[in-house]
């Protein structure tokens, strides 16, 4: 006699492996105005609840005192280890917020044209995250570039935070 029973537990098909989830970077620029560590806070938290990361960019703009090189040259450098001090000091509050390191840009140039050719150059970067100046005369000029004739040229999500937020009006949105 032949044993012609069948098994009667399901077969397992293999699943293929899934690729890797892509991590979402929100991008901050790095200034010197007020509304920065609003942007700064909500982008960490978003990055935290998101499991995604966070880059931070600063852009030098470029002098003109052409004819004064030597002067100019020695005021970039200045301002280079000013503004890689001061991404150091955010990347510490953007480890505290999220457990983990941002990437670190610092750029010469125009400051709209150069956010556009990170974003261009990096296609991780997934979202701008800017905060709106809280004085009259309006809400800064990457907003209102970005939010004006430069917003075809910006091809991921702009998220605006109002500037005036509280640490726990923040938590409490995001």
């Amino acid at each position: 006699m032949t044993d012609a029973t069948q098994s009667t537990t399901p077969e397992t098909s293999a699943q293929p492996p899934q690729p890797p989830k892509p991590v979402r970077i929100f991008l901050v620029v790095v200034d010197d105005s007020p509304e920065l560590k609003v942007a700064l806070r909500y982008a960490c938290l978003r990055a935290r609840k998101s499991g995604g990361k966070v880059a931070l960019l600063t852009v030098l703009e470029k002098g003109e005192m052409q004819h004064w090189l030597a002067v100019e040259n020695l005021i970039r450098e200045e301002q280079r280890a000013e503004a890689e001090q001061m991404l150091q000091k955010l990347a510490r509050e953007v480890n505290q917020l999220t457990g983990t390191l941002p990437a670190l840009y610092v750029r010469e140039g125009n400051r709209t044209e150069e956010v556009l050719a990170l974003i261009g150059e990096e296609p991780s970067i997934s979202i701008l995250v800017l905060a709106a100046g809280t004085d009259p005369e309006g809400p800064g000029p990457l907003i209102s570039y970005y939010t004006g004739r430069g917003l075809g040229r910006l091809h991921i999500p702009l998220t605006i935070v109002p500037g005036g937020l509280s640490n726990e009006e923040l938590d409490a949105i995001t």
